[in-house]
């Protein structure tokens, strides 16, 4: 009785395709964003109501909509950034939607793929910044205070656009103080990228073999801990990132088919597929789930090793990778779950959307147990 169990609580079906879902910290209410059938963007806001979910607001964009955050807004407000098809960056104050507190009409050449943001609520770690990724290659920061122009921009050597790898997925981290701070990058091509932005460095690189989909620290706002990082074919790579040898990098630990489909007593069946996201639970970093290409969920518990450190046989330290052990495998739809959101609030409390056009309120269980 003590194992984990998800349930599917509520399911709303959509009449547009749903990219990204984000809870509001410290409410019962989430936002969904997505592109209608015109081509036109639409954020909904929805609160649980005994339930059901209720449509609290709905506000219309020119373009469709692709990623969001309220990581760089103070909990005293609601301000969400967004962006688009377009390129755009947009931070909407979702009191007051018709007059955008932030606006980069030209963030990105074409689309902005992936976003991440901090700084808005988390007491020093330094200023609230929103870092982009975009199919012309470039990872960018800015800080809401400042208008039009990037604090920091990270471009592909090549002006080419054949030369230019789309972006896929950002993340920051390692923001344990106001001068500390990294961005993670992943590309279409599986290069992984971090950078120091304190000195705009490059501290390490690798290559996945895959896409990569999806990057996230298990949290942003401490010294660097572990790096989850999800791919296409069913790849996930979990870092150790206490410690980096020189030639070696970080040590990691892989798992394959993580996106397959899930049969009975948890069998996996079909082919190899996609996934598409990984969320650290807020309340227990070493907990995340996985969204799959096959509508499949699973949550895992990394195991840390007896010893994270140890001597390489040049003398020089690296770190030891630990194991991963899935706690709960189930399938939620047909299509790919490729967005997902833990409540910052309510232990086990999520929110996912499907490419069924469909968003899910989910409870899971027994987490306090692991």
């Amino acid at each position: 009785m003590d194992s984990v169990q998800m349930i599917s609580h509520i399911e709303k079906p959509l009449n547009y395709s749903v990219y990204d879902v984000k809870w509001i910290p410290c409410t019962a209410k989430f936002v969904a964003i997505g592109s209608k059938p015109k081509g036109t963007g639409t954020i909904q806001i929805y609160q649980l109501n005994r339930g059901t979910l209720d449509l609290v607001r709905e506000v219309e964009t020119e373009k469709s909509l692709k990623c969001c955050s309220f990581g760089a807004s103070k909990l005293s407000t609601e301000h969400l950034a967004v962006g688009d098809f377009a390129g755009k960056l947009t931070v909407y104050d979702l009191e007051r939607p018709d007059a955008p507190v932030y606006e980069v009409a030209t963030a990105h050449e074409g689309i902005i793929n992936a976003l991440d943001a901090i700084g808005g609520s988390t007491v020093n770690c330094g200023a609230p910044e929103i870092v982009t990724g975009g199919r012309d290659g470039a990872v960018k920061v800015w800080d809401p205070r400042q208008p039009l122009d990037p604090v920091a921009n990270i471009c592909p050597a090549s002006t080419e656009p054949s030369d230019r790898r789309d972006c896929w997925a950002v993340g920051f981290g390692d923001s344990y103080n106001r001068t500390e701070r990294v961005v993670c990058s992943g590309y279409d091509n599986g290069d992984l990228k971090l950078v120091d932005l304190r000195n705009l460095q490059l501290r390490w690189e690798t290559n996945v073999s895959n896409g990569i989909c999806g990057v996230e620290f298990d949290r942003k706002d401490i010294r660097m801990n572990k790096l989850a990082v999800c791919t296409l074919e069913g790849g996930l790579h979990v870092y150790d990132m206490r410690t980096q040898h020189s030639k070696r990098g970080f040590a990691s630990k892989q798992e394959r088919g993580v996106g397959q489909a899930l049969g009975e007593h948890g069998v996996i069946k079909g082919a190899k597929s996609t996934v598409w996201t990984v969320k650290h639970l807020p309340q227990n970093r070493d907990i995340f789930l996985t969204g799959g290409g096959s509508g499949s969920v699973r949550i895992w518990l990394y195991h840390y090793p007896e010893n994270r450190v140890r001597k390489h046989s040049d003398g020089e330290e690296e770190g030891v990778e630990g194991t991963i052990e899935m706690l709960h495998g189930t399938t939620l739809s047909t299509q790919p779950v490729h967005t997902f959101d833990w409540s910052p609030d309510r232990l086990g409390l999520g929110v996912c959307g499907s490419f069924d056009q469909t968003v899910r309120v989910l409870i899971t269980t027994n987490l306090n147990l692991h």
